[in-house]
């Protein structure tokens, strides 16, 4: 332990002495490695702002979704259908779900009645599928008991009453022949331009002051229900809530879909993969350079190495000499370049630039400095190999001589 702990203050002392050629050498080293760790801690929040963009989608990871749809005049009711989601949920104990229904509702704006596409959904399912809120804010539980619906709605849908945000507790009239009126509480981001007036209302509003007319019939769909379940269970779970909804509906067509598989974890390790090899080509440039001042340095050292052999030093002990003079410089580089990578990745937004926003920031990679420290410290091993064998190859004799 001993003439390892002084290899490395030799090692060390050998660098100050030539620290002006090697500073050289580390420069290409230090920017290869904060590239490395930067671009590593970049592919992580990469991969969460795409993850986040498909569970906006389709939910977060599992999301089962049961669908049913009546085949027949003589199926079941479709009040039957949210008792049997219920029993459902209440069996299997499962916390996340909401019903999610697409249908179309007309709204009474200044320029006349228009028909808007509606979302019915539950609270549950602004977390289930990151549903964020800009201005305003998202239903509560006690919404569902309101003596009024309450909407949340897009950009579009406000400008379209003429309106730019929720300072006068806006309301709108909802329905046709029996209008409702409706107060909007929050506004979501516009998600892309040119996006048309959309709300969002509570299931349970929806059916109690306004149902669409031609969604009850046959072939019409229902409200699927979504639910947010553990990976381990959601394959068992998904057979048996196509079962249990089904053996309570007769006469209806139920399936259940998951959106496992989405692909993510693909894109994570060929952007991983891209990433080490860019920053690999760059560190290998960089203990080029390393190698040639090695061996520089080497040969005007020869005359030195000589008198430590004629002392007694071993063969073995002039190697790891030489050898730890570039693993230290190269981890030292390795550590400039990984504050170099943590000052870039805490001081510019790169969520917003590679996810549109990330509701769930990671931290800064361990991972990526480990890796960034490890492809440094390879490098200098490789750079000081031939140094280090030259220093060895030197004859006592000639080198005293020299």
């Amino acid at each position: 332990m001993t003439g390892v702990v002084g290899a490395i203050v030799e090692a060390w002392d050998e660098l100050r002495l030539h620290k002006l050629r090697v500073l050289l050498a580390l420069v290409g080293v230090a920017v290869a490695v904060a590239a490395i760790t930067a671009v590593t801690a970049a592919v992580q929040m990469l991969t969460q702002g795409y993850a986040e963009t498909l569970e906006r989608d389709s939910g977060r990871q599992v999301t089962l979704g049961v669908d049913a749809w009546p085949q027949s005049e003589q199926a079941a009711a479709p009040t039957e259908l949210d008792a049997a989601y219920a029993r459902a949920l209440e069996r299997y104990d499962i916390t996340w779900a909401s019903r999610d229904w697409y249908t179309q509702v007309p709204f009474r704006f200044p320029d006349g009645t228009r028909r808007v596409d509606v979302r019915a959904v539950d609270p549950d399912l602004a977390v289930m599928q990151r549903i964020s809120v800009e201005d305003g804010r998202w239903f509560a539980d006690a919404d569902a008991d309101a003596f009024a619906p309450v909407l949340v709605v897009n950009p579009a849908f406000l400008a379209a009453l003429g309106l730019d945000d929720l300072a006068g507790h806006p309301t709108v009239l909802l329905g046709d022949d029996h209008p409702v009126r409706a107060a909007i509480v929050g506004v979501t981001p516009q998600r892309w331009q040119g996006e048309t007036p959309q709300a969002m209302v509570l299931y349970e509003q929806l059916v109690r002051w306004y149902v669409p007319a031609g969604t009850t019939g046959p072939g019409q769909p229902a409200p699927t229900l979504k639910v947010w379940v553990p990976p381990e269970v959601a394959g068992d779970l998904s057979d048996r809530l196509e079962r249990d909804v089904a053996a309570v509906l007769p006469g209806w067509q139920v399936s259940v879909w998951d959106n496992r598989g989405s692909g993510y974890s693909a894109l994570d390790g060929a952007a991983r993969w891209v990433a080490l090899g860019v920053g690999g080509i760059a560190l290998l440039l960089g203990g080029l350079g390393l190698v040639n001042i090695a061996l520089v340095t080497v040969r005007h050292r020869i005359r030195e190495i000589g008198i430590r052999r004629s002392f007694g030093a071993t063969s073995g002990r002039i190697f790891f000499g030489v050898l730890m003079e570039s693993v230290v410089a190269t981890l030292v580089a390795g550590l400039v370049g990984i504050v170099l990578a943590v000052a870039v990745i805490k001081n510019v937004p790169v969520d917003v630039l590679f996810g549109g926003g990330i509701q769930d920031r990671p931290p800064f990679p361990v991972s990526a400095a480990l890796v960034g420290l490890a492809c440094a410290t390879g490098v200098g091993a490789l750079a000081g190999l031939i140094p280090a064998t030259v220093a060895v190859r030197v004859k006592v004799i000639d080198a005293i001589r020299y």
